[in-house]
């Protein structure tokens, strides 16, 4: 299992991210194209090497080439935006789960809902963009767990859409709950709150704040745009590797809580914004089952699948977006197989496949549905054919 750690010895943004992500090799021209398929137009994206105290890192930025007509976005726009968008299903879920996140914490300062939160910063393209791009590139890696270093937070104050705010910002000291923090002598914000919401949604708390033993792949160090302090480079360091464990380790079942709740008074138009949301803060999985209840009523089985510290969360949209008085938990253990990704180029294009091993034994691969429908549709010929091609050539 591929495991990247972000190492925020100097902070963390959403540039940073995406630049260190980037410098830990994924195929910048590739990576162009997939962003593409955000369908957000007004801005470029430059990349360029750059050296801060000695230290070669990779530095991006986002342009803005129009006027952002956007900026002051809602969630529901923001979700709206990736609905929309070419973007794979895991890239959009995981980017959306994000932008909840945050929006969670805007909402618990301003004492409002998610629903009324209004983006600035975060809602503008470069924001967009940056988020969007960094689990872009964590599924171009093939990264399937994230760990975080100890956050760093500096002191004094900052300027912003809602006038002057201490250091952490207010959102960013929300969204950091439950992940380890230390305070530097540094005056400036270190993390701004694109890169706390980043990394607190994609990494465990359980585990942060030590480098996870691996076997070292890569590394990539993301440039940061201000210098807080001389001799100190402004850098972010994502370390790459691969979780090594014994034969009989990565086949032990994994621990995992299960919600139900039957639901007999629900339209069934609620269900899809449901397991959208669901899945946005970190379900595993979410399905329906029809049954039978008591008076013969025909009902909805719910049914969440997700991992332990998850499941408070879960409860909480449950309850919020459904009809039902009460939830079911329960844990069990579930197998899975150890799950990488590699391209194959076909006569249609690149498509992604999916690969599950068992004890290093390759036990299934799946094309990525999402390649193959739009290769099916950009050259009009079956799906099925498209699924074929990508098979013969994996």
């Amino acid at each position: 299992m591929k495991i990247a750690y972000f190492d925020c010895f100097s902070g963390v943004s959403g540039d940073m991210t995406l630049a260190a992500l980037l410098a830990c090799g994924a195929d910048e021209g590739e990576f162009r194209s997939r962003l593409r398929a955000l369908n957000v137009p007004g801005y470029e994206l430059t990349i360029q090497k750059v050296t801060r105290e000695g230290i070669g890192a990779t530095d991006v930025n986002v342009v803005l080439i129009e006027a952002d007509q956007g900026h002051g976005r809602h969630l529901s726009d923001i979700a709206a935006i990736l609905e929309n968008s070419g973007l794979p299903p895991w890239v959009r879920v995981t980017a959306l789960a994000v932008f909840t996140r945050l929006a969670d914490a805007e909402a618990k300062i301003h004492g409002t809902s998610r629903e009324e939160i209004h983006f600035h910063e975060v809602g503008a393209v470069d924001a967009i963009v940056d988020i969007v791009g960094s689990c872009i590139l964590l599924e171009m890696l093939g990264v399937q767990r994230v760990a975080v270093s100890s956050i760093p937070c500096g002191y004094g104050a900052i300027t912003c859409q809602h006038g002057i705010m201490p250091v952490p910002a207010p959102a960013t000291m929300e969204l950091l709950q439950g992940f380890p923090v230390h305070s530097v002598d540094i005056k400036g914000e270190l993390v701004t709150p694109t890169g706390a919401a980043l990394v607190t949604t994609l990494a465990d708390p359980e585990t942060a704040g030590r480098l996870p033993s691996m076997r070292l792949l890569t590394n990539g160090y993301g440039a940061g745009k201000k210098q807080f302090k001389p001799g100190m480079p402004n850098l972010l360091r994502v370390v790459i590797g691969e979780i090594e464990e014994a034969m009989g380790d990565d086949t032990a079942p994994q621990t995992i809580a299960v919600l139900e709740a039957n639901i007999d008074d629900q339209s069934p138009e609620a269900f899809d914004l449901l397991m959208e949301r669901c899945f946005a803060v970190g379900a595993l999985d979410v399905f329906f089952t029809p049954i039978q209840m008591k008076k013969n009523r025909p009902a909805t089985l719910l049914t969440i699948l997700c991992l332990p510290g998850k499941a408070d969360e879960l409860a909480a949209v449950i309850f919020r977006e459904s009809t039902t008085f009460g939830i079911r938990r329960r844990t069990q253990d579930r197998y899975t197989l150890d799950r990488t990704w590699r391209t194959v180029v076909t006569p249609y294009g690149e498509i992604r496949l999916k690969v599950g091993d068992w004890r290093g034994e390759t036990m299934t691969v799946a094309p990525e549905y999402e390649d193959c429908r739009r290769a099916a549709s950009e050259h009009g010929v079956p799906l099925a054919q498209v699924y074929k091609a990508a098979l013969r050539d994996a």
